[in-house]
C-alpha cells in the first residue's frame, strides 16, 4: 500500500494530479496561519491519498513532481512499505526510512528551493 498526502495549494494552476489507481483517503482544511511563512497561504487543503503498490510508486512520484509549484519549496511525500518518497518540483527522493544520508539529501534540497526549515519535518 502507498500512503501520502499532497496540498491542493502546492499544485501549479492548471496541474492535474490523477495518476491511475489513486484514492482519495480525506480532504481536510487546516488553518497554518501561525507558521505560515511569505508567499504560502493562512489555510491548506490536505489531501490524503492512497493506492495499491503494485509499481505506482514511479508513476505517481513523477505525476507529483510535474504538478508541483516550483515556487516557495512545495513538496508532497509518501511512503511505499519501508521507503520514503519525497517530491519537489522536477525532483525525487527515494530512501529506505531511517536512512539518515538519504534524508539529509532531500532536507538541503529543499532548503536550497525555499522550503521553511519548520515544513521539512516529514515523519519517517
Amino acid at each position: 500500500m502507498i500512503t501520502g498526502y499532497v496540498l491542493g495549494e502546492s499544485l501549479r494552476p492548471g496541474a492535474v494530479f490523477a495518476p491511475h489507481g489513486l484514492r482519495i483517503h480525506k480532504v481536510e482544511r487546516i488553518d497554518v496561519s501561525a507558521s505560515a511563512t511569505a508567499g504560502q497561504p493562512a489555510f491548506w487543503t490536505l489531501v490524503e491519498w492512497e493506492a495499491d503498490d503494485d509499481g505506482a510508486s514511479g508513476p505517481i512520484a513523477e505525476a507529483l513532481a510535474y504538478a508541483l509549484e516550483p515556487d516557495n519549496g512545495w513538496y508532497a511525500d509518501f511512503t511505499v512499505g519501508d521507503e520514503r518518497v519525497i517530491v519537489f518540483a522536477g525532483k525525487v527522493f527515494r530512501y529506505r526510512r531511517g536512512d539518515e544520508a538519504g534524508r539529509a539529501e532531500a532536507v538541503a534540497y529543499g532548503r536550497s528551493v525555499g522550503t521553511p526549515e519548520h515544513q521539512l519535518d516529514w515523519e519517517e
